[in-house]
């Protein structure tokens, strides 16, 4: 039986994920440092399961913004945004 965390260990964590744009300064120097070939296994290890962790943030953001955008929209209509359509 796992302990559940308390309402401020939530909190507190949600606080410390970073912007959208944090995330993917953090994302590119990730990859500067994986692709350069000086880590040992176990720290591109780390740094690829943090590099997961920062895509799935980038687009939970990304999903939230997509519906906030949605919801503003004049029309009322709610459009699937699809590549291409942003002309």
């Amino acid at each position: 039986m796992s302990a559940k965390p308390s309402k401020a260990a939530v909190k507190a964590e949600s606080e410390q994920q970073p912007d959208f744009e944090s995330a993917i300064a953090e994302l590119e120097s990730l990859v500067q440092r994986m692709e350069s070939g000086e880590l040992s296994l176990e720290d591109s290890l780390r740094e690829f399961e943090r590099g997961v962790q920062l895509t799935r943030l980038c687009q939970d953001q990304l999903k939230a913004a997509e519906h906030r955008v949605k919801l503003l929209a004049a029309d009322s209509e709610e459009k699937d945004f699809i590549d291409g359509d942003a002309e």
